[in-house]
């Protein structure tokens, strides 16, 4: 009889007949019972420090740990396209440089463009929007031929280069007579339907001649 009253039956051990006593099997019974809680406890702290070890090293967190520490003056801005406001009223994006000499007043320039409305509405192009053909025109820089505000996107691009302006009324096509107009009746006849709102231009200079 072990401590407690509970009575212990004979119990084999290694393989030998003989059994133990009920004072030595109470003596080994103790351990034991503890032993059989102890895997679950084992089990739980192996768990919770595996779970340690694996945010510690996750590399989810390693990856985040460094963007956290870092000041936010090294922090990169996406590049953005600067805008640039003429005293006309004319709004100049710069999207390509291009490379040699710049296009200034009096110059003869060939180019290709894309007019818009300001929604967006397509107008007129020297691109084909299907085919992808081209049909340059060639331009004076010349306020008596070109509409003002085009005259003053294309001074100072270089060829090759690309912008896009937007062009008010008051620097457009202000008469019939100015550049560029499309020769087909349609174009001609949708652009001149448009001529007293602001007009978007995106220019390609290929050429000063």
């Amino acid at each position: 009889m072990c401590r407690g009253g509970k009575r212990l039956d004979r119990v084999g051990y290694g393989g030998s007949k003989n059994g133990f006593r009920d004072s030595d099997h109470c003596k080994i019974a103790a351990p034991k019972a503890s032993d059989q809680r102890m895997p679950s406890l084992n089990v739980k702290k192996l768990l919770r420090r595996s779970v340690l070890q694996l945010v510690g090293l996750s590399p989810i967190f390693i990856s985040i740990r460094p963007v956290l520490s870092a000041p936010v003056q090294e922090m990169k801005e996406p590049d953005v396209i600067r805008t640039l406001k003429l005293a006309s009223g004319v709004r100049i994006q710069d999207v390509v440089e291009g490379e040699g000499p710049e296009a200034h007043e009096g110059d003869i320039v060939e180019i290709n463009y894309v007019c818009r409305r300001s929604n967006g509405y397509f107008v007129h192009s020297t691109v084909d929007q299907f085919s992808g053909e081209s049909a340059p025109v060639i331009l004076p820089l010349d306020d008596t031929q070109i509409i003002e505000g085009l005259k003053e996107v294309l001074i100072g691009m270089k060829p090759g280069g690309k912008r896009r302006a937007l062009i008010p009324p008051s620097v457009g096509y202000i008469n019939e007579n100015l550049k560029p107009v499309p020769e087909e009746f349609g174009p001609r006849r949708s652009l001149m339907s448009h001529v007293k709102e602001p007009l978007i231009f995106e220019v390609q200079l290929l050429k000063v001649l």
